[in-house]
Formats: C-alpha cells, structure tokens, sequence
C-alpha cells in the first residue's frame, strides 16, 4: 500500500528561464504571469522543454530545477528501496524511535492488502504482541525492554510517513526504473509521477537528438 497527498510542484518558471540562458533565447519564450501572478507556461515553452527532455540528460538540465514536494505513506520495505534515491532528494519522516508507543496498533498502521488468510492471521498475532509491549511500556517507560522489543519485532510492513522534496530528473530515474517493479506500491508512485504537470512531455519521454533553441 501507498499513498500520496499534500503534492506541490514548484519553481516552474525559473526553470524554464534557466533553459534558455545558454542560447540567450529569452525572447522566444511564450510563457507569463496572469492577473492572479499564476505562471502560465506556453507552447513554445513547452515544446521547447519537450525537445530537450528528450535529448538526454546533458540537455535537460532545467528538469533538475522543477522541485516537487510530497507527502507519501508508504511501508518500510518499500522505503528501503525508495532510499536508492538520496541523490537529489530530501526526506522528514515521522519517527518510529519517537513515536512508535503514542498510539494503539491497529491493522490500519500496516500494508497487508495482498496478505492471504494465513498471513493475516500472523500479522494480527504480531500485533497483538506489539500493542501489549506498547502498554507494558506506558505502565513504566523506566523499563526500555518491553520498547526494544517493539522496534526490533516491528514487521517492515509497518506504514511510514515521509515528506519527500525530489526534481523532475529524479522523477525520470524513477520511472524508468521502477514502472515495471513487482511491487504494487512502485506503480502507485508511477501512476502519481504520470500525473504531474507536463509528465508526458518532460519525463516519460526520451530521445538522443540535441535541441534547438526555438
């Protein structure tokens, strides 16, 4: 199970200024600010953005300027790989060490929607476990065992929320990676990236040819 909220896409403009500065082709650009101070992006842009996305990473260096901030939820085994991705990306998570005892287990805290009857009935016995630690830890938190136990049983299923910052060349990286994966969440993440502003134009496309500056 994964899920994302609370997404922002920013620095757009800037970006797509910064594309232009080599050629010093400012001029050509179509895009501008409407009355409310919203960035509108035009077709010129966008084509103009399009044909150096495609034209490999040396070209689309303003992809790296697109900041996109998130809020996924997601369980630890697949924060795992997630972590392949630290280049360019930052991440504030909420804090097991912290936090883990605050609250009562519950089948919700967890991804177990591809579990089988058998495996549900483990996972519940597992959280059954847990929550008993977590009250023999509030009745005296003076007494760190019942705590380590948690933290060290804790089943890589457990949900974890982070608010992720990433660029649109990570994004890339990502997608072309992972669309494929095994794991269900790595789609839902796909499906997200797809959904973002000019996700077909800029990063799922690829190419070789160099742009021009049209």
């Amino acid at each position: 199970m994964l899920s994302v909220k609370n997404t922002a896409v920013m620095n757009l403009d800037h970006a797509i200024r910064g594309a232009r500065n080599p050629m010093n082709s400012w001029a050509k650009s179509d895009s501008y600010y409407d009355e409310a101070g919203n960035f509108v992006l035009g077709p010129i842009d966008l084509d103009f953005g399009r044909r150096l996305a495609t034209a490999g990473s040396d070209h689309r260096k303003f992809l790296r300027q697109i900041f996109v901030s998130v809020d996924i939820t997601a369980p630890l085994y697949w924060w795992k790989e997630f972590d392949t991705y630290k280049v360019g990306t930052v991440a504030n998570s909420t804090s097991t060490m912290h936090k883990i005892h605050t609250k009562p287990f519950c089948r919700e805290d967890f991804s177990c929607d591809r579990l089988d009857a058998g495996g549900l009935c483990m996972l519940d016995a597992i959280i059954a476990y847990l929550e008993g630690e977590r009250l023999r830890f509030l009745e005296n938190k003076e007494d760190r065992t019942p705590w380590h136990n948690i933290i060290q049983i804790l089943p890589t299923s457990y949900n974890q929320l982070r608010t992720v910052t990433m660029n649109y060349e990570n994004l890339i990286n990502i997608y072309y990676a992972r669309r494929n994966h095994k794991l269900a969440e790595w789609h839902t993440l796909c499906e997200w990236i797809m959904s973002l502003p000019y996700a077909k134009e800029w990063i799922t496309v690829k190419g070789e040819s160099a742009p021009d500056q049209h």
